[in-house]
């Protein structure tokens, strides 16, 4: 038998980790290959890991709730046939072993520091920050075991258990599971003092403790990444859109009727956003540090929820569709959502989120940005208004609020405010004899 590991894949687009949300297997099981190993979330979509081998599980490195990097190692299975890659083969006495500890560093002859890929060291996802903030440590002080040396929660936590946490100035940290002891300094410093931690919340009696969810908390790793990373910029406008309204509901029946469901208005909204998007591109584009990146294809997110979790599910090329076509793919999305059908290649390539907040009687809203997105559209309540019309009269008309969260190190609000009043001015334009649906 040969004993292989099993990597944590790459789930999606832009996915740089997953959470183990549950084991489907433990040690002992028979496995075929593409049999479902564990469930993982990520902060695009749920997903199950299939194996690569036919054999037997050997042992499970990760634990349900651990967070780790694409590439990072979740178990061991001994694969039927073949030579074990972890048998005692004797290795002369002056070469060096290439085996090496899990979690320990192998030392270069040189330096005595493994020569890895580091492109990956200083990028942190919000959960290491948390932990690194929580408990002092410099991060630049700490060696990652992910992928192109990136530091992963685990690397942390094996770092806090150890007992030694990095302080500034200090040697670099090999790794969290292999900790070097620094030599002695000819004049030692006084260790920084660490902040009090956070005061844990308790529970009292008649409170209800609900467990997060893997999907919960996916979605609060997004967010606080996006809060962290985008310097959130926000602008509103208020369209009259009555005649959309009455247009709408002139066709609703027939388009119920003729193709078997019904006709929102949000696919208008949509439709009206991605001519925009044409015009003004800038939109459609995401940051990527040295430069920013002008998205070809306008893919538009659309915020579904449910009862405990948010998803962006994905409409592609959405400027090649119709109203109708747009319809139609929000129908099925939304479906699919509510069956938990969705996949992974339903949640990538958005280039731009709109986000239909009105659905549940909003009226003005603050969007978080859907990450790495420059840009997302919040579609709020349509409500009947008196307004002051152009002839100097007050009628009632039908108005309903725009609102746009941008990313400041992409957008500046003068590209935003034209954009708006594009989308603005589409919207009111909208007739039987200006708009069709198919």
């Amino acid at each position: 038998m040969a004993t292989e590991k099993i990597l944590m894949p790459q789930l999606g687009e832009s996915v740089t980790e997953g959470t183990i949300s549950k084991w489907l297997v433990q040690p002992g099981d028979h496995v075929k290959k593409y049999d479902p190993l564990a469930e993982v979330m990520t902060d695009k979509v749920n997903a199950e890991i299939p194996s690569s081998f036919t054999g037997v599980i050997k042992e499970l490195t990760a634990q349900e709730g651990d967070t780790l990097a694409v590439g990072d190692q979740i178990c061991y299975i001994d694969t039927e046939g073949g030579t074990s890659k972890k048998s005692d083969e004797a290795a002369p006495a002056d070469a060096p072993s290439d085996k090496k500890e899990e979690g320990a560093a192998i030392p270069s002859a040189s330096t005595g520091l493994p020569k890895r890929d580091q492109s990956e060291k200083n990028r942190f996802s919000p959960a290491v920050l948390r932990l690194a903030d929580e408990h002092n440590i410099d991060l630049n002080q700490v060696e990652g075991s992910g992928m192109n040396g990136r530091i992963t929660r685990k690397d942390l936590k094996k770092l806090i258990e150890s007992g030694i946490i990095p302080a500034q100035g200090a040697a670099p940290i090999q790794e969290a599971a292999h900790v070097k002891t620094p030599e002695p300094q000819a004049a030692p410093q006084a260790e920084a003092p660490k902040p009090a931690p956070a005061a844990p919340v308790e529970s009292l009696p008649g409170d209800i403790e609900i467990p997060v969810t893997g999907v919960r908390k996916a979605i609060a790793a997004n967010m606080v990444r996006s809060k962290h990373e985008a310097p959130h910029a926000w602008t509103m406008v208020e369209v009259d859109v009555s005649n959309l309204v009455s247009y709408r509901n002139g066709v609703k029946n027939d388009f119920k009727s003729k193709e078997g469901f019904n006709l929102t208005f949000l696919p208008f909204f949509i439709k009206a956003v991605v001519e925009s998007l044409k015009e003004f591109p800038q939109l459609n584009s995401m940051w990527a540090g040295d430069k920013i990146i002008q998205k070809k294809d306008i893919n538009i997110s659309i915020a579904v929820a449910t009862d405990t979790a948010l998803y962006v599910p994905v409409i592609k090329q959405a400027d090649e569709k119709s109203i109708k076509g747009i319809a139609r793919e929000v129908k099925d999305l939304v479906d699919k959502v509510r069956t938990n059908r969705l996949g992974a290649d339903d949640m990538e390539g958005g280039t731009f989120t709109v986000n239909n907040t009105g659905s549940f009687g909003s009226v003005m809203s603050t969007p978080i940005i859907n990450y790495p997105q420059a840009a997302i559209l919040s579609v709020e309540s349509i409500v009947k208004r008196p307004v002051v019309m152009n002839n100097g009269m007050i009628a009632v008309r039908d108005m309903v609020n725009l609102c746009l969260s941008l990313d400041h190190r992409v957008l500046d609000g003068l590209v935003c405010g034209r954009f708006l009043a594009r989308v603005k001015e589409r919207l009111e334009n909208i007739s039987s004899e200006t708009t069709s649906i198919y």
